[in-house]
């Protein structure tokens, strides 16, 4: 609280005072008006003005007073010089050049921050007296410097530059899918009849060899047949040539070898043919019915196996720079948040959905309890950091105006000096510092936009004082 204002504060007072003496007049004869001493009066004598709230609290009185509690209330005399600005409760109420221990004040500015200042004190529109600055408060290297109670208040805090490893994690979403060199089609190549099915549904689990169905083809009971008349007759050396070619004929009719090895050891042509799975997997697609008749090309049956399966991710367009082969994966299901699986980046494929701005990769993962389904919806960490340890600070450090990124370096006493960095990777809180810092430089952690704001005030004023001056 300055001396003008402290002053009104006392004529206020005794105004109120007399109002209460006016009104208590007629009812309290005995009642005495209090002494009241102006305010040039008190400062020349040292008496107290009026009297304060032991607590601070925002309660006055012009004559001595008591708390509720009986405590005596403040005494506060016309010389005392409350001020709530560090910065000029410290400084000399006057300044004057040549005289030791004092700044000399080069301007004054604008109490609300408008681009005015004056080589002379004044007071703005509203009263409120001008702030002066002081030599030193403003330097050409274009640092700011700032008082410890103005640092205490805005929370400056300041970490210096280390050596750490920044751990960089894109995240992304992805599906489960299946391989597909681990999908089998079970398929007939000629006009056959479906005798029976094995009881084999959608969903079920089979294993190599297992039989599916029965089938009766003419093609393949004609081409059975020439195999046992070229195995059971007299043969020559063009007739075992000949043997060979029947065999391949039942074959590339997708006999199966079990079907085949049964008509050697039988020597007779069976009527029907027992086909069995390729493979280990999940029946995908049945579609064999008894009796049905088949189409060549008709699918029958289609088997996954499941033990292997993939995550194809769609990685945002910005983080693919960051994304390389061979880089380690964590997938976590959403429908088993306890289970992580591991993988490594397979595939990075050439495309972007020009919808979703995304690209797609590959990660092979291991499905041992055949857990993981086909379309099941997963989430990605990929980590693209290299492990090596790199000047880092941490991101709240900067700031980024989209062009260029800067720092605030703390030089002590109060100075901060903004400077431009070049950044690397970012991650875990953490960004690499690539140019503009050194191992152990301070740099402002938190507030730093505030200050960012107060340095660019101090920038204009000071452009103003000097068009001024000039």
């Amino acid at each position: 609280m300055t001396r003008p204002v402290a002053a009104s504060l006392a004529a206020a007072l005794i105004a109120a005072a007399g109002i209460a003496f006016a009104v208590a007049g007629p009812h309290r004869p005995t009642a005495r008006p209090a002494a009241i001493i102006g305010p040039a009066a008190a400062e020349e004598s040292g008496a107290p003005i009026y009297y304060q709230d032991p607590d601070g609290k925002p309660s006055y009185s012009l004559v001595p007073r008591k708390t509720p509690d009986g405590r005596d209330y403040r005494a506060v005399p016309a010389a005392a010089d409350v001020s709530f600005d560090d910065d000029q409760a410290t400084a000399p109420t006057t300044t004057r050049a040549g005289v030791s221990g004092e700044r000399k004040i080069k301007y004054y500015r604008n109490p609300m921050g408008l681009p005015d200042t004056s080589p002379t004190p004044k007071k703005d529109s509203m009263g409120m007296d001008y702030i002066p600055v002081y030599e030193g408060d403003d330097s050409d290297d274009g640092s700011i410097k700032l008082s410890p109670g103005k640092i205490q208040r805005t929370g400056v805090k300041s970490e210096p530059a280390a050596m750490r490893v920044v751990r960089t994690v894109v995240r992304a979403p992805g599906t489960i899918a299946l391989d597909e060199r681990r999908i089998s089609v079970v398929a007939m190549r000629a006009e056959s009849f479906i005798l029976k099915v094995a009881d084999v549904t959608t969903g079920s689990h089979v294993i190599r060899g297992q039989p599916l169905m029965e089938v009766y083809s003419p093609s393949v009971s004609s081409a059975a047949a020439e195999y046992l008349t070229t195995i059971t007759s007299k043969t020559t050396s063009g007739d075992v040539q000949y043997g060979r070619g029947s065999r391949q004929r039942l074959m590339n009719l997708d006999v199966p070898d079990a079907a085949i090895s049964a008509i050697e050891k039988s020597r007779t042509v069976p009527t029907s043919i027992g086909w069995t799975s390729p493979r280990d997997g999940i029946v995908l697609e049945r579609n064999a019915i008894e009796g049905m008749r088949v189409e060549p090309g008709g699918v029958l049956f289609r088997i996954a196996d499941h033990s292997i399966v993939w995550a194809l991710i769609d990685i945002a367009e910005r983080d693919l720079g960051m994304i390389t082969k061979g880089q380690p994966v964590t997938v976590k299901a959403r429908s088993f948040p306890g289970r992580e699986f591991t993988g490594k980046v397979e595939v990075i494929y050439p495309e972007i959905n020009k919808e979703t701005r995304t690209a797609r990769v590959r990660i092979e993962l291991q499905n041992p309890d055949l857990i993981l389904l086909h379309d099941m919806y997963v989430d990605a960490n990929i980590d693209t950091g290299s492990g090596e340890a790199v000047l880092a600070v941490p991101e709240s450090a900067v700031m980024d105006t989209g062009s260029r990124q800067a720092v605030f370096v703390d030089r002590g006493q109060g100075r901060l000096e903004p400077r431009e960095v070049k950044l690397g990777q970012r991650g875990g809180g953490l960004v690499e510092v690539r140019q503009g810092l050194a191992e152990g430089d301070a740099v402002v952690v938190s507030a730093n936009f505030l200050i960012d704001a107060e340095s660019n005030l101090k920038a204009a004023l000071k452009g103003f004082a000097a068009g001024a001056q000039q």
